[in-house]
């Protein structure tokens, strides 16, 4: 259960993370609670997720996945840069990312 916890937090992370620039420093009602609910939410279930993974890693992966996949949304929506290297260096992150995966014990609460 850890590892799905920790999976939702962070996809929870990209949805804050692409939300927080149309919450104009959280002067918009609307985008800011949306903001504020995926914050809370990605919180709790990275808490959630430590009970069973190691701090350390757990916070890797929770970083990883919320930078690339709010990378993807910025390559994929907003038209950022696509540059061979850039993507590599985010592909480099997702290999930690699976690396951590595996390397991790299959710990039990």
């Amino acid at each position: 259960m850890g590892w799905m916890y920790l999976v939702l937090a962070g996809l929870a992370e990209i949805f804050y993370a692409v939300t927080m620039p149309k919450t104009e420093g959280f002067t918009k009602l609307a985008p800011s609670m949306f903001c504020i609910v995926f914050i809370a939410a990605s919180m709790y279930l990275l808490s959630l997720a430590t009970k069973t993974i190691p701090v350390g890693t757990a916070y890797a992966v929770w970083v990883g996945i919320g930078a690339v996949g709010t990378a993807i949304y910025g390559m994929m929506i907003l038209g950022e840069d696509k540059s061979i290297l850039r993507i590599a260096c985010f592909a480099l992150i997702l290999l930690g990312i699976i690396g951590l995966k595996l390397v991790s014990p299959n710990t039990q609460q």
